[in-house]
């Protein structure tokens, strides 16, 4: 087996990690869940329900950053699959070293960052993928908002 197909093996087996019931819930929370300050993270990562999806994501994440760190998928394979780690880190990034000194985990989420931080334009994605998350939920409870008035005139 070459690389290329070892590693497309490996992120075929990363994408059918995604489809499990319980992580496809927790992707559907990451991609609501915005916070603007280290409380709503903290918020996110004491609360019961939303602990495990915060944990779920993060830590999913970042092991396969590492697994691509380490040489066991081609970057660049990977990247063309992985537009999704950079919204989970686009939404915590502004956070990320006050995480890792209140939680005493200096390495928290490192192997992900280190992945997308070497990218050209790094700093410049995350705030893309930022803005870009703000204006899909201003949408999406904008959809939600229309519905609910559309129900109740009924």
């Amino acid at each position: 087996m070459t690389n290329e197909q070892a590693s497309a093996d490996l992120i075929m087996r990363l994408y059918e990690l995604r489809r499990e019931p319980k992580m496809r819930e927790a992707r559907g929370w990451i991609i609501s869940f915005f916070p603007e300050s280290f409380e709503d993270i903290m918020k996110a990562v004491v609360d019961e329900k939303t602990s495990a999806y915060f944990r779920m994501i993060t830590t999913y994440w970042d092991m396969a950053a590492g697994f691509v760190n380490r040489g066991a998928i081609d970057e660049q394979m990977f990247l063309d699959s992985a537009n999704e780690a950079w919204v989970v880190l686009s939404k915590i990034h502004p956070f990320l070293e006050q995480y890792r000194e209140g939680s005493a985990m200096p390495n928290y989420l490192r192997q992900l960052e280190d992945l997308l931080m070497r990218q050209p334009d790094a700093m410049a994605t995350l705030e893309i993928r930022r803005e870009t998350m703000k204006r899909w939920m201003a949408a999406r409870e904008q959809m939600q908002d229309a519905a609910r008035l559309d129900s109740q005139r009924r």
